[in-house]
């Protein structure tokens, strides 16, 4: 059907500019490290004469790093205002030119001789990943039919693990990797920008966007056609024309907005717990360990980064798998498991890690949990948490959700990646309790209080959550046309 083909061409269009970016950079700065360290030596002894102590160059790497998480959170806080003035496809368009800047800093900074074009590339590079973090699920959930709208939403996990997974690759010695390549590998970043930039424009805005925020009903019209065809678009005209008639009067809020306002205490309370724990529950730290536990189970050094490959390949394989069965299984089946497997998994790699060189088969147990653990985040957190904000919060109050959201998935990528170093120095094997705190901790949370959104349109979500913040039984809690929405108070 051509209707599903613009659907799933939207998504890629999207999505290769988008969440892609993200999983990209985050892995295509491993490979070079060393290269780029002895840069940093080379540049500074050839300004100063003296070239610099071991513990500076750390230091600077570390800069370099963090910058990236550091452009995540501004990309963050800005994609709100940009997701309301500009529209979600025009915010992910003009997305592209923090990248674009970022590929020209990066490549030219082993000619201009300069370390620091790296470092600011690296927070350009992070700011476009904020901002399509927040915006892509949103475009995507708001574009997408009640009974897909958890998988295509979630296929932005799918691209941010099909990024992670093309980075490991692109950054292989035989490729971009080595040591005359890696600027171009640095650079490489504005491929997908480019086609971004060719094929997203030819897509339908946000029909939701063009009614709710613009007013605009036959653009919203002309982009449900695209996106849906000559299927009888009353039903869900009707569904956006009730939840126009509920926000009515209403302008968009700022995130602050949200703490005060009663009315959104639990929507508030689940997405912050859930991205929280995103990050807080070391998946990405199993990426730190994965080339230790690779050496200690005897993979020769030189074939490691390709066993790497291996795990971004897991993380991938499991979000398309999830992609399939959330409209099917629902949202709190998937988190709730993921959560509960990474627990028990965690208690089985700190005993694995403690015996390590006391039991030979030990370190192939810890490989095992390595694996086990990426592919239980790949089935429900990973791609699950993005969903969510789309659903649990009304149209006015989606893209500041977005930038809270946005801003503690990426504060927390900071303190992990600062906090993990003296975890592991002070807990040594048992570096994953915190971790395990986490992810208990979120799935008693997900299981005592996070209600299921599969199937049910936003408004039937939104009457659910304001029984929770008013705990009132109202009879008015399914839908039964707009006449009736129309006195709902959200």
């Amino acid at each position: 059907q051509l209707q599903n083909k613009i659907l799933i061409l939207t998504i890629c269009a999207a999505g290769i500019g988008g969440t892609f970016q993200y999983g990209y950079n985050i892995s295509i700065i491993n490979a070079p490290a060393s290269y780029i360290q002895m840069f940093m030596n080379t540049t500074w002894l050839e300004r100063m004469g003296v070239p610099l102590e071991s513990n500076v160059i750390l230091l600077l790497w570390s800069f370099t790093v963090s910058a990236y998480p550091l452009g995540g959170l501004t990309g963050a806080v800005v994609a709100g205002p940009m997701a309301i003035m500009l529209g979600r496809k025009m915010s992910l368009l003009l997305n592209n030119v923090f990248v674009i800047i970022a590929a020209t800093l990066s490549g030219f900074s082993r000619m201009a001789k300069s370390f620091e074009m790296i470092m600011l590339s690296r927070f350009f590079t992070g700011i476009n990943a904020g901002v399509s973090m927040n915006i892509q699920p949103m475009y995507l959930a708001e574009s997408a039919p009640k009974k897909l709208r958890g998988a295509v939403a979630l296929t932005s996990a799918s691209f941010t693990a099909l990024g992670l997974v093309l980075g490991q690759i692109v950054g292989l010695r035989e490729l971009l990797g080595g040591e005359e390549s890696w600027p171009f590998l640095l650079a490489s970043n504005v491929v997908p920008a480019l086609i971004q930039l060719t094929a997203l424009p030819w897509f339908p805005e946000s029909p939701r966007y063009l009614l709710i925020d613009r007013g605009d009903k036959e653009s919203c019209i002309s982009a449900l056609q695209k996106l849906r065809g000559t299927s009888d678009l009353s039903a869900e005209l009707e569904e956006m024309l009730a939840e126009q008639a509920a926000v009515k009067g209403q302008r968009a809020k700022n995130p602050w907005e949200l703490f005060q306002n009663p009315a959104l205490r639990w929507q508030l309370v689940s997405i912050v717990v859930l991205s929280s724990a995103m990050q807080l529950c070391g998946n990405d730290s199993m990426y730190f360990y994965a080339a230790y536990v690779f050496q200690e189970a005897g993979i020769p050094q030189d074939k490691i980064p390709y066993v790497v490959i291996g795990t971004g390949s897991c993380e991938l394989i499991t979000s398309v798998t999830c992609n399939m069965i959330i409209d099917y299984a629902g949202r709190r089946p998937l988190l709730l498991g993921g959560y509960i497997f990474m627990a028990g998994w965690a208690i089985v790699f700190m005993v694995a890690l403690s015996q390590q060189t006391q039991i030979s088969w030990m370190p192939y147990l810890s490989m095992a949990c390595i694996f086990a653990y990426i592919l239980s985040f790949g089935i429900g957190p990973a791609g699950v948490t993005g969903v969510l904000p789309t659903e649990v919060f009304d149209q006015m109050s989606r893209p500041a959700a977005y930038m809270i959201c946005g801003s503690l998935l990426w504060f927390n990528l900071f303190l992990v990646g600062t906090a993990f170093p003296f975890i592991v120095k002070s807990l040594a094997h048992f570096c994953y309790i915190p971790f395990l705190v986490v992810c208990v901790c979120t799935a008693l949370y997900v299981w005592f209080f996070l209600p299921e959104t599969k199937g049910k349109s936003f408004l039937e979500i939104s009457e659910e959550f304001r029984k929770r913040n008013f705990k009132t039984k109202t009879r008015a809690g399914f839908y039964r046309g707009p006449e009736e929405i129309k006195t709902t108070t959200l």
